[in-house]
């Protein structure tokens, strides 16, 4: 009777152990943008240019994966503090998809992934 008991409690510790480095990786926003030419700002943008962006945002770093196509290779990529059709100042450069895609992880303060999850959904990033 106590080896069940023992084993169950053991295969419990394993996996309460082992899931939370996924619970602390979970990211805190999911952000995706259309990239179009037409938006490119200051423009003009590559008018057949077509891409995605996705941004997961962390307690203190953003992971992103950029794709991109129809453009030449792409000379930077970042993301911008303003609002839609602004450029305001970069606030996390991003490795640029040369190659038609990138991908990485940045830090970022824990006060800009704070701005970021509030203010994205309201245009200002």
């Amino acid at each position: 009777m106590r080896r069940p008991i023992l084993l169950a409690a053991l295969v419990l510790a394993v996996v309460l152990i082992a899931a939370v480095p996924v619970v602390a990786s979970e990211a805190r926003a999911n952000l995706e943008a259309s990239l179009t030419g037409e938006k490119e700002v200051p423009g003009p943008g590559d008018p057949n240019g077509r891409g995605e962006a996705d941004v997961k945002v962390h307690k203190a770093k953003v992971c992103y994966e950029l794709e991109v196509k129809r453009i030449k290779p792409a000379a930077a990529a970042h993301i911008h503090r303003g609002a839609p059709g602004v450029a305001g100042p970069v606030v996390v450069e991003l490795k640029a998809p040369t190659d038609g895609s990138s991908e990485g992880c940045k830090a970022i303060s824990k006060k800009l992934s704070k701005q970021l999850r509030e203010h994205c959904s309201d245009g200002a990033y």
